[in-house]
């Protein structure tokens, strides 16, 4: 069994932050593997318990593979537990954060991280997760779009407008950070909300590369599917509180975990709420663990005067570690 994660104390207020969807790259965390016997050793069981070589999946590809969501999630969880791994061998406890929180299927990582839902579990449940998504997709594809340059509330309303007048489905999926907003639905609404949010004077209006339209309601056959799983999974209190991803606001026991993660699938993403929520409670650092720099990015965006570092390689522990030592 992989070692659990153990928490010492923290003087700098910190949230640790996980990456979702889209941060994957082939070649991803295979250095911390060679670098940290703990890092492998969460690959090693992330290969046993899904019965295929994910640890090869994410150092060699084929990227076409890894891509694939039932492997990416899974892929994406053992990626930044190694990460988290490699910091405890360092500094031997990890400080406690004052919150976690992840994007999207990142929520399951933080929820790992924080001790609510065992390493094991975790994968399961995300391998599960991308397989029902997958199938939900294929049964009604969607489509996704970034909204650039428009405010939440104005994204809003436009497609509820757009939806009413089109008959389709389209919503808010990520509420990114400041005039970064993602939408998702089907072909009807979206086509409809697009050509409305340029009128209304969205800076940029770019579809995504995806036939999944991830956090809508055409997600609602696979919640009612996970929800079984999720609900048969044992949930413990976290570590720190969690931010949940659709309310913003913290996740402090199994029932809101279990809640939070049924109405994840076809809720939106409040990302820049949910940063929000920490930079009021006083959190001056965020650190970015997993792949990408992705959340970091977004960070700037939210709260500029904000400290923020990735934790994706040796380099990323190293700084990290000589932060917190």
């Amino acid at each position: 069994m992989a070692p659990s994660f153990v928490y010492g104390t923290s003087e700098t207020p910190l949230a640790l932050l996980f990456p979702g969807q889209g941060s994957q790259t082939v070649g991803m965390a295979q250095k911390l593997v060679e670098r940290y016997p703990a890092a492998k050793a969460l690959f090693d069981e992330a290969d046993d318990i899904l019965g295929f070589r994910l640890s090869t999946l994410c150092f060699e590809g084929p990227e076409e593979s890894l891509t694939d969501t039932v492997n990416a999630q899974p892929a994406l969880l053992a990626a930044s537990t190694a990460a988290l791994a490699a910091i405890q061998t360092e500094l031997g406890a990890l400080p406690t954060p004052a919150f976690f929180a992840g994007h999207s299927m990142g929520e399951y990582s933080a929820l790992v991280a924080s001790g609510a839902i065992g390493y094991a579990d975790g994968l399961r449940l995300v391998r599960e997760r991308g397989r029902l998504m997958k199938e939900a997709g294929q049964k009604s594809p969607g489509l996704m779009a970034a909204i650039l340059g428009l405010d939440e509330a104005t994204v809003d309303q436009v497609c509820a407008q757009a939806q009413a007048a089109s008959g389709g489905v389209v919503q808010i999926a990520n509420d990114n950070c400041p005039g970064q907003i993602v939408i998702s639905g089907d072909q009807a609404g979206m086509e409809r909300a697009m050509a409305d949010l340029e009128a209304a004077g969205a800076r940029k209006v770019v579809a995504l590369a995806v036939s999944i339209a991830a956090h809508s309601p055409l997600m609602a056959p696979a919640a009612a599917e996970l929800k079984a799983v999720i609900d048969a999974t044992p949930i413990n209190q976290p570590i720190a509180p969690v931010i949940g991803n659709t309310t913003a606001t913290l996740l402090l026991n199994a029932h809101d975990i279990r809640s939070e993660l049924v109405a994840q699938l076809t809720g939106s993403v409040r990302w820049t709420a949910s940063m929000q929520h920490a930079v009021d409670a006083g959190v001056e650092t965020f650190a970015e663990i997993g792949p990408g720099d992705v959340l970091a990015g977004l960070m700037k965006r939210i709260a500029r005067k904000s400290e923020r570092m990735s934790v994706a390689d040796p380099a990323g522990v190293e700084a990290f570690v000589a932060h917190f030592r």
